[in-house]
């Protein structure tokens, strides 16, 4: 069965100024009484890692009210949504004690919670209270290899994302007319970062590119990588694979910037920077030229761009990539209410395990699990900063642009 995406485009251009409104503080707006359907959202809301968590909760709101504005869950009489927030600080015993309280308060599904460690844990509390959980961004492998069943994934996995990473930069070598042999990998050195290098590797080996140094930090401490960028020069790789956050991919482009480490080409690998639209910004001409292969929205789609406009007039800012997953996870537990036309936690499961969802995120088909919880089809594309925006670039079905050379 095909799930289409419950909002058709004239419906979310009319929410666009519809999501300028109030709402109840700390969730979506939710009738009186006690006919709604409650959704847990857990993802970092303070900590290092707060500004995209909070982004997160913002578009994971905007879904359900959009939603509840288009008439909420049809097949169980219009109910709504509600969302349950809670903060997970980055920390994965408190993504799992919160868990706990939202499973307790009624979640009927849980949705987040941008890193792994802490995904690890709330799968944990799911299984327990078999209740569905969506994981939005959290692509470390060993999440999904515990023989779960109430947990899935959206994003491609990390070692999806590492093998797509390397074959993304031999492909984008060759358009682009460089030679690359010898590649470097700066990654942050938890199992998001760790997983998705290894992939990286075993996938260049194949291609016959070399991998080394293998170069990590600690994400959440680092205040400078110049020491990291130093020692990659010394190596005199042709290319620099980096896979990290937000805050430290800044980091990695002024290194880049003063250290001029002399490679061909930088792609990030599942970078939580290089995507966002705000990267070009905030690193100014040390972020023009980078690359980033990774899962993101598809630019071509417009109704993706009445998304993007609605989240803007409702925050006054832009939505990143990262955040835009966890809208469409979203609509996708949506989708599967519909589909179940229950309350019941077991049955909207089921209803995700069998689900066809035409997703607005860039992938190779609808949204379809396997029977660990992976979404099949979740592969990522290439963006590129050009000219002060991040733009597709690779492949042409998905691009909106060509992949430039770098002058690194």
């Amino acid at each position: 069965m095909r799930i289409v995406p419950s909002l058709a485009l004239g419906t979310l251009l009319a929410l666009t100024a519809s999501a300028c409104g109030g709402s109840a503080p700390g969730g979506a707006a939710a009738p009186a009484g006690s006919g709604t359907i409650k959704i847990g959202s857990i993802h970092p809301l303070t900590g290092p890692l707060a500004f995209d968590g909070q982004q997160m909760s913002k578009a994971v709101k905007l879904a359900a009210e959009q939603i509840n504005a288009g008439g909420g869950i049809k097949s169980l009489g219009g109910a709504k949504l509600e969302i349950l927030d809670a903060d997970s600080q980055g920390k994965p015993e408190v993504g799992q004690s919160e868990a706990q309280r939202l499973t307790q308060a009624g979640a009927v599904a849980l949705v987040g919670p941008y890193q792994s460690a802490v995904a690890a844990q709330i799968a944990t509390v799911a299984e327990r209270s078999k209740v569905p959980f969506v994981i939005d961004v959290a692509s470390a492998d060993d999440i999904l290899k515990q023989g779960y069943t109430f947990t899935f994934r959206l994003q491609p996995s990390s070692d999806t994302l590492g093998r797509y990473g390397a074959r993304h930069l031999k492909e984008l070598a060759e358009r682009t007319g460089q030679q690359i042999a010898k590649v470097a990998y700066l990654h942050e050195q938890t199992d998001y970062g760790t997983a998705t290098y290894k992939s990286f590797s075993d996938e260049a080996a194949k291609l016959g590119l070399q991998v080394g140094p293998e170069i990590t930090y600690d994400a959440l401490k680092t205040a400078d990588l110049t020491t990291e960028l130093t020692k990659i020069k010394a190596a005199g790789v042709d290319a620099l694979a980096v896979t990290g956050y937000y805050r430290d991919g800044l980091l990695t482009a002024k290194a880049i910037a003063s250290v001029q480490p002399g490679v061909k080409l930088v792609l990030g690998v599942s970078h939580g920077a290089f995507s966002s639209p705000v990267f070009p910004r905030d690193g100014g001409a040390a972020a023009e030229g980078i690359y980033d292969s990774n899962f993101n929205y598809d630019a071509t789609k417009p109704e993706t761009k009445a998304i993007l406009d609605a989240f803007q007039a409702r925050h006054g800012e832009e939505l990143r990539f990262i955040p835009f997953t966890s809208y469409e996870v979203v609509r996708l537990i949506a989708a599967a209410l519909e589909k179940a036309a229950s309350r019941d936690p077991v049955k909207i499961r089921e209803a995700l395990a069998g689900i066809s969802f035409d997703t607005l995120m860039a992938f190779d088909g609808p949204v379809q699990f396997d029977q660990t919880g992976q979404n099949k089809n979740a592969t990522p594309i290439v963006l590129q900063v050009q000219q002060g925006k991040v733009v597709p670039v690779h492949p042409a079905a998905k691009a909106v642009a060509e992949p430039k050379p770098q002058a690194k």
